[in-house]
């Protein structure tokens, strides 16, 4: 049986602001504080754990969180990231500047959280095994 992912940390510099930017996006309620931590709660129990104590701000190396999700709820993410006049890419190159793609016949889409990390949204997966 494969290994399930439990949490992940996402190095930030205010870690309430980044995490509240991630729920918003999501339409999810507000983060909860975990420990020294900002939680950011996701299906099946995984939990995207916002720190801005581990590293200091000139030493975050930019990551890349994907989620898969939905038609409607993509819809809902999109119409989030225009009412808050965000930045977005097709691709994470942030190429295609405030344009969709539509890769494996789905929608996708990549945000720059607060901190730079890249956000995409897609609605078919393309990972391997898809």
């Amino acid at each position: 049986m494969p290994a399930r992912l439990d949490h992940t940390i996402m190095h930030s510099t205010d870690s309430t602001t980044s995490a509240r930017f991630l729920t918003h996006l999501l339409g999810a309620p507000d983060p909860e504080p975990f420990g020294p931590f900002v939680a950011v709660p996701v299906e099946g129990g995984l939990t995207i754990d916002y720190a801005d104590f581990i590293v200091q701000p000139d030493q975050i190396v930019m990551q890349h969180l994907a989620f898969l999700v939905s038609e409607e709820e993509f819809d809902g993410i999109y119409a989030r990231v225009r009412e808050s006049d965000l930045p977005y890419w097709s691709d994470p190159g942030h190429q295609g500047p405030q344009q969709l793609n539509h890769r494996s016949g789905g929608r996708g889409l990549y945000v720059d959280d607060p901190d730079g990390h890249a956000i995409e949204f897609l609605t078919v997966s393309e990972g391997p095994g898809s």
